[in-house]
């Protein structure tokens, strides 16, 4: 259930008509208008969360695939939290030691110290531009880590859970030094793997955690010199002993904390396999010391040190750090992070901290993502290979929109694939012509001038709750902000984000079917309230949407001329009573809007292409084609020579450029395509072949039609059906009876079968088809001169998956495509 919608006011601001009603509405958070830069600590009775995300590590920029795996989902689900109202704090930084910094930085020639400095900056700057909302971004090369790292080893050592043990090792003779894991690549030994470029420390291939000397044809990474194998002396955390209190924590937290599936097939398999000692010692330079006299010229293994970094990170952001991590009673745990990391964050780190004997707060639930691959093949940090998150900020796309699309194909029980065509589809059909155009449709209209609209102004909503159309829009509004809440619970993000979405499309069909633009003249008292009511769940979506899209959300609450710091909080102590079923009584009448403007940007094809050409390859390449198109533009500067009369000699345009400029603008932009719902239908009395419909498409009254389907589709599979309308044809009459419009129908080779394009059961009638790629407004009644229907119309087919196309690109609406029954790859006309 929907535990309360409250309003919180983060700064005081009353610069608005009905301030009264709006100040009644709004309380200021006492807590909240402290000071901002006070860490915060567990309060006692309140539900205190402690997020984390994967560490990422500071030896490259991050790639799309790693944002959506930790640091985005984290994001996502701490601000929903912030929104429960819920005491949050969501640690994150980089992971800094380790034997990839020291060949990073062996490959840019300086220090490991020079190699994070570098990289941690740009990963701050990529996250800040994504929004992430981190309280405290540190990293691990730190005072604190090392600190709170060696105080958990003597407490091991304590404990009686760290041994000794010599073991063989990879030895480079060339390099003089024992090779850390990273720094041996090979051959994988797993049965029916055999990837040749597993590393040291695991397979990334089939994902099974390996040791160097497991590897098969064994090469070192700096000199490519096959090592040989040497003894030498570790320090071992002895996990089968710890196997039984490890088992106890995952079969009660797994199922307290609903573990994603995931995460519990990766850890059930390591336990299957059975646990064996693990090493926690390396020989490297650059890590945390190990305080043993013996073993003081080595480092911990960065697996055993970056999971505590989550606590020293915390230790940076208060002294006080414990009330977090040593308060399970008061504190949940959530985790976030790719499907390779499970093992390390669910049999490890859990392992160390148990070992200690301390009352550590341990991971309560654990959310895992497969991989996002790319286009034809996987995203590579090592390869360069995919978008990349500085990429991004260059392509000028949104943030809110790379957002929305990474977390709508968040991979979370399966690999999923970033393509250029499907951002552009999700962007321009669901974004732009579903929640954008709700809330521009809405606003708009308020902003209109008296007797054309409402002069900016919230009208009144006098006796909505006696509107049966809207009471029962405020119903289905209410159970999708009862299944949001329960979704983002249950870190179901993707589930949530879709749930908010449809929201938007709702509230697209509550404004068709109540045809407020009549309304306003035939029923001011009805309208009003429809207007309310929408303006209202503008606002309900800039909250809901607010996790998944900030920026979004911000522009909102800008056009809606609300305080910047304003949101709903669903807070179960509020009390107050579940007001999405009322949404016409979030904002008060006599509010004065803002100007609305666009939310969102046409993707064209010629965008996609460009993108697709712009980010083949891997980044090496795009390097290296980059200065070679640069060389070849110097070269040709250098040869051009500009004549004095080069205007004179620019040739004159010829007669017919307008006709050819005319006829390459001809596209299914022209067509006025419209979902329709058959109202009546009957034969036609003069022709057996012919019905005669009466089809609601959106106007004041229905359009009569003739179509000739008598043959193929049977009277009664014609009755209260929904089809696409070509509405700006030429009227034309057909054995006496005009038709105002076409239905639009596929058949196949032979024409023995015909089946009408069917749009999906929710779209709304009126609500036009869209073509994503494909912009402009249709032309009034078509030229018969010009022929665009014929020319248009022979790029009209279904494909293989017998979705409805324009060149490949689908019949578009709010609630999905349009498609037949079962004719492939046939015309349409």
């Amino acid at each position: 259930m929907l535990g309360s919608l409250h309003l919180h006011l983060l700064r005081s601001d009353t610069r608005h008509q009905g301030s009264e009603e709006l100040s009644s509405l709004i309380h200021l958070d006492m807590e909240d208008s402290s000071d901002k830069k006070a860490p915060k600590l567990p309060i006692p009775g309140r539900r205190n969360i402690l997020i984390t995300s994967a560490l990422p590590y500071v030896n490259n920029v991050p790639h799309l695939g790693n944002i959506i795996g930790c640091v985005l989902s984290a994001d996502v689900f701490a601000r929903y939290c912030r929104l429960r109202g819920y005491n949050t704090i969501y640690m994150c930084g980089t992971d800094e030691y380790g034997t990839a910094t020291e060949t990073k930085a062996m490959e840019e020639n300086c220090s490991p110290k020079e190699i994070c400095d570098k990289y941690h900056a740009i990963h701050r700057e990529v996250y800040k531009w994504f929004g992430i909302s981190f309280d405290e971004f540190g990293r691990t090369s730190t005072p604190q880590q090392t600190e709170v790292c060696q105080a958990i080893f003597h407490k091991l050592m304590e404990n009686s859970w760290l041994t000794e043990n010599t073991m063989q090792q990879l030895y480079c003779d060339t390099c003089q030094r024992f090779l850390a894991d990273r720094l041996v690549e090979g051959t994988c030994p797993t049965l029916d793997c055999n990837y040749e470029s597993a590393r040291g420390d695991q397979c990334e291939k089939c994902g099974k955690l390996l040791n160097p000397t497991e590897l098969k044809d064994p090469k070192c990474k700096v000199c490519r010199n096959t090592p040989r194998i040497r003894d030498t002396d570790h320090l071992f955390l002895e996990l089968p002993l710890l196997r039984e209190k490890l088992e106890e924590y995952i079969n009660t937290t797994s199922v307290v904390g609903s573990w994603s599936q995931n995460a519990i097939q990766a850890t059930n398999a390591w336990l299957k396999e059975g646990l064996k000692p693990r090493c926690i010692t390396r020989d490297l330079k650059w890590g945390v010391p190990v305080p043993h006299e013996k073993y003081n010229d080595k480092v911990f293994y960065v697996w055993f040190d970056a999971p505590i970094g989550y606590i020293s990170i915390t230790a940076c952001y208060t002294p006080e750090w414990e009330k977090w991590w040593k308060n399970p009673e008061n504190v949940e745990l959530y985790q976030f992070m790719g499907k390779d990391n499970v093992p390390f964050h669910t049999v490890m780190f859990p392992s160390t901290l148990l070992g200690t004997g301390e009352r550590w707060t341990m991971m309560k639930t654990i959310s895992v993502t497969e991989y996002l691959n790319y286009e034809a093949g996987k995203f590579s940090k090592s390869k360069g290979i995919g978008v990349f998150g500085n990429d991004a900020k260059d392509t000028k796309i949104p943030p809110e929109v790379w957002r929305y699309y990474l977390l709508t194909n968040r991979p979370e029980v399966s690999d999923t694939l970033f393509t250029w065509v499907d951002l552009q589809a999700k962007l321009n059909s669901e974004l732009l012509n579903n929640l954008g155009n709700f809330v521009n449709r809405v606003l708009s209209f308020v902003a209109k001038p008296e007797g054309a609209g409402y002069g900016s102004t919230v009208p009144e909503a006098t006796n909505a709750q006696s509107h049966p159309l809207t009471i029962d829009f405020g119903e289905k509004v209410g159970k999708l902000v009862d299944q949001y809440l329960d979704a983002m619970e249950k870190v179901k993000l993707k589930q949530g984000l879709k749930i908010a979405m449809s929201i938007s499309s709702e509230g697209n069909a509550y404004l068709q079917e109540s045809q407020f633009w009549k309304l306003y003249k035939e029923d001011p008292s009805s309208c009003s309230i429809v207007l309310k009511t929408s303006v209202g769940v503008v606002y309900l979506l800039a909250c809901l949407l607010e996790p998944f899209m900030p920026s979004f959300s911000e522009e909102v609450v800008r056009q809606l001329n609300l305080p910047p710091g304003m949101t709903l909080s669903f807070c179960d102590e509020k009390g107050e009573t579940d007001k999405a079923k009322r949404p016409w009584e979030f904002l008060p009448s006599g509010h004065r809007i803002g100007k609305p403007e666009p939310l969102f940007k046409e993707m064209k094809d010629e965008d996609v292409e460009s993108f697709r050409v712009r980010f083949a390859g891997s980044q090496a390449d795009r390097i290296v084609k980059a200065e070679a198109d640069a060389n070849k533009v110097a070269e040709q500067l250098k040869k051009t020579k500009i004549a004095g009369n080069a205007k004179k000699q620019q040739s004159k345009p010829t007669g017919n450029t307008k006709a050819k400029a005319a006829e390459t603008d001809i596209s299914i932009s022209k067509l006025d395509i419209r979902v329709g719902l058959i109202k009546k239908v009957q034969k036609h009395p003069d022709a057996d072949s012919l019905y005669v419909e009466e089809i609601d498409v959106g106007e004041e009254s229905p359009r009569t039609v003739v179509s000739g389907l008598v043959k193929y589709i049977p009277l009664e599979e014609m009755q209260d059906r929904k089809v696409c309308v070509l509405c700006n044809l030429k009227p034309v009459t057909m054995r006496g009876i005009k038709s105002h419009a076409m239905v639009l129908a596929a058949s196949n080779d032979d024409h023995t079968k015909v089946e009408l394009v069917d749009p999906p059961s929710s779209a709304v009638p009126g609500e036009r088809v869209t073509f994503p790629g494909y912009s402009g407004e249709p032309d009034g009644i078509l030229s018969a001169k010009s022929k665009v229907w014929e020319k248009v119309q022979v790029d009209l087919q279904t494909n293989g998956e017998l979705v409805a196309c324009y060149k490949d690109v689908p019949f578009t609406t709010s609630a999905g495509v349009c498609k037949v029954s079962s004719i492939a790859n046939g015309a349409i006309r």
